[in-house]
C-alpha cells in the first residue's frame, strides 16, 4: 500500500506499540516489585505488632495473677478472721451453758435435799395421823357400845329405824310437793290448752257421724241369688277370683254380703255386683268386663279423693303416689270411722294449733294430712300402720319431720318436736270427739276388762271399777295399807302403766278413793 503523503510510516507506529508494551511491562514489573516491598514491610509490621501484643499479654497475666492472688491471700485472712471469732463465741456460748447446768444441779441438789427432810416430815405425820385416827376409831367403838346400851338397839336396827324415819317424811314431802306442782301446772296448763283446743275445734267443721264401709248388698228379689251363683257355681266363683273377695249368700232376704280384708277390692266387687244386677245379663265374660269398668271408676274415685283431700287441707308438692294412697283410704275405716275423713280433720286441727302456738303451719298440716298413710296398704304389708307410713314418707322423700310426726303419733317414739306434739294432739282431739268412733260391745267389754285389770295389779288395792264408757278408773284402795302420801304416788304409777300397756283414744282418769274407819264399842 503506498504511504500517504504526511502521515508516518507502518514502522513508526509498530515502534510505539513495542515501546508501549514494554513500557507496560517494565510498570507491572516495578509495580509487582513495590508491592512486594509492602507487603513485607506490612508482614514485618504485623509481626512486631503481634510480639508486641503478647508481651503485653503476659505482662497483663502477670500483673492479673499477683492481684488474684493477693485477693485470694486477703479472702483466706477474712475467712481465717471469722472463724476464729465464730469459734470464740461458741466457746463463750458452751461455757455459760456449761455454768447454767451447773447452778441447775446445785439447785436440784438443794430441793432434792429439802423433799428429803419433807417426806421424813410426812412420814412422821402419818404415822401420828394413823395412831389418832386408831384412837378415833377406839372411842367411836366404845361410844358406839355405850350407845347400844343406853338406847337399847343395834346398830342395824338403828339404821333401820332412821331410814324408815327418813322415808316416811320425805314420802310425805314428796307427795305434798308433787301435789302443788301438778295443781299449779294443771292450771296453767289446762287453760291454755282448753282455748287452744276450743278455738281449733270449733274453726274445723266437719261431720260428727261416724261411717262403715259398705258391705251388703241389697238384691231385687231372691231369685237373682240364684243367678248370681250361676250354674254349678260359675258366676260366684268368677267373681270371687277376679275380685279376690268372698261373697257370702245366706238365708237374709234380698242380700248378698262382700267379705274381705281389703276395702278397695271389696268396694270394686260391691259396684261389679251392682252393674251386674241392673244389667241383668250375669256370666262369667259379662262378669270380666263389669268388674273392669268396675276397678276403673274406685281408681278414679280413688284418684279424685286424693285431690280433693289435698285441695282441701291446702297441701302442696305431694307425691302422686301419695295423693293416691290418701285416696285409697276413703274406703278404709277405723272404729267406724273413715280414715280419710279423719286425716283431714287431723289436719285441719293440727294447722289451727301451729298458728296459735306460732308453729310451721303447713309442716303441721301436712304431717297431720299423712299420718295415718299407713293404713292404705296395712292389709298388705306386714306391720303397724304407722311403721308402714314411716316407711312411705321415706320412700317418697318426706322430711325428717314429717316422718318423725307420723312415727310419733301414737306414742311408739317420744315426741321431739312440736310439730309431732301437735300432730299427736289432733289426732286424738279427732278419735275422742264425741260421734266420731265406735266400737263394737265385745272389743268395748275387753278395753274396760283390761283398764280393770291393770288397775288392780298393784299392792294395795282392794276394787277398781271403770266408768264414763272407760274415760275414768275409780280405784278402791286398802286404807291400812296405802297411806294418804302414798295415794298420790300410786296414781302416778297407774297413770303410767294404763300408758303403757293400753290403747285408748283420749284421756283415762284415774281417780283413787280410800276410806277413814273409825270404830269403837259402847259397853
Amino acid at each position: 500500500m503506498p504511504t500517504m503523503p504526511g502521515m508516518p510510516g507502518l514502522g513508526w507506529i509498530i515502534g510505539v506499540i513495542i515501546a508501549l508494551i514494554a513500557m507496560l511491562v517494565i510498570g507491572f514489573l516495578l509495580g509487582a516489585l513495590y508491592r512486594k516491598r509492602v507487603a513485607e514491610r506490612e508482614i514485618s509490621s504485623a509481626e512486631e505488632e503481634a510480639k508486641r501484643i503478647i508481651n503485653e499479654s503476659i505482662k497483663s497475666a502477670e500483673s492479673k495473677k499477683r492481684e488474684a492472688l493477693l485477693e485470694a491471700k486477703e479472702e483466706i485472712h477474712k475467712n481465717r478472721t471469722e472463724f476464729e471469732q465464730e469459734e470464740k463465741q461458741r466457746r463463750a456460748e458452751l461455757q455459760r451453758q456449761e455454768n447454767r447446768l451447773c447452778q441447775k444441779e446445785e439447785t436440784l441438789d438443794k430441793k432434792t435435799n429439802t423433799l428429803d427432810k419433807k417426806t421424813e416430815t410426812m412420814n412422821h405425820r402419818l404415822a401420828e395421823a394413823e395412831a389418832t385416827q386408831a384412837e378415833a376409831a377406839r372411842i367411836k367403838q366404845e361410844q358406839m357400845e355405850m350407845l347400844q346400851k343406853i338406847s337399847g338397839y343395834t346398830v342395824e336396827e338403828a339404821k333401820e329405824y332412821l331410814i324408815a324415819s327418813v322415808e316416811k317424811e320425805v314420802t310425805h314431802e314428796t307427795a305434798v310437793k308433787i301435789r302443788e306442782i301438778e295443781a299449779q301446772a294443771k292450771e296453767d296448763s289446762e287453760r291454755t290448752a282448753r282455748e287452744i283446743v276450743a278455738l281449733a275445734i270449733q274453726r274445723c267443721a266437719v261431720d260428727h257421724t261416724s261411717e262403715i264401709t259398705v258391705s251388703v248388698v241389697p238384691l231385687p228379689n231372691d231369685e237373682m241369688k240364684g243367678r248370681i251363683i250361676g250354674r254349678e257355681g260359675r258366676n260366684i266363683r268368677s267373681i270371687e277370683n277376679l275380685t279376690g273377695c268372698d261373697l257370702i249368700i245366706d238365708d237374709t232376704p234380698e242380700t248378698i254380703t262382700v267379705s274381705c280384708f281389703d276395702p278397695v277390692r271389696r268396694e270394686v266387687a260391691r259396684l261389679a255386683l251392682e252393674k251386674l244386677i241392673a244389667d241383668g245379663r250375669i256370666h262369667p265374660a259379662r262378669i270380666e268386663e263389669m268388674i273392669a269398668k268396675a276397678q276403673k271408676e274406685v281408681n278414679a274415685t280413688i284418684k279424685a279423693e286424693g285431690e280433693r283431700a289435698v285441695f282441701e287441707t291446702g297441701v302442696q308438692g305431694l307425691h302422686p303416689d301419695l295423693v293416691k294412697l290418701l285416696g285409697r283410704q276413703k274406703f278404709r275405716t277405723s272404729y267406724g270411722q273413715n280414715v280419710l275423713k279423719h286425716s283431714i280433720e287431723v289436719s285441719h286441727i293440727a294447722g289451727l294449733m301451729a298458728a296459735e302456738l306460732g308453729a310451721n303451719i303447713a309442716v303441721a298440716k301436712r304431717a297431720g294430712l299423712l299420718h295415718d298413710i299407713g293404713k292404705s296398704i296395712d292389709h298388705e304389708v306386714e306391720g303397724s300402720h304407722v311403721t308402714i307410713g314411716v316407711d312411705i314418707a321415706r320412700k317418697y322423700k318426706e322430711s325428717n319431720e314429717i316422718i318423725h310426726a307420723i312415727h310419733a303419733h301414737h306414742g311408739d317414739v317420744e315426741p321431739k318436736t312440736l310439730v309431732a306434739c301437735l300432730v299427736q294432739a289432733a289426732d286424738a282431739i279427732s278419735a275422742a270427739r264425741p260421734g266420731a268412733r265406735r266400737e263394737n260391745i265385745e272389743s268395748y267389754v275387753k278395753r274396760l276388762e283390761k283398764l280393770e285389770e291393770v288397775s288392780k295389779s298393784f299392792p294395795g288395792i282392794e276394787s277398781a271399777y271403770a266408768i264414763q264408757a272407760g274415760r275414768e278408773i275409780r280405784i278402791m284402795v286398802k286404807p291400812e295399807q296405802v297411806s294418804e302420801d302414798q295415794m298420790t304416788l300410786l296414781a302416778r304409777d297407774i297413770a303410767k302403766k294404763i300408758e303403757s300397756e293400753l290403747t285408748y283414744p283420749g284421756q283415762i282418769k284415774v281417780h283413787l278413793l280410800r276410806e277413814t274407819k273409825t270404830i269403837e264399842y259402847a259397853k
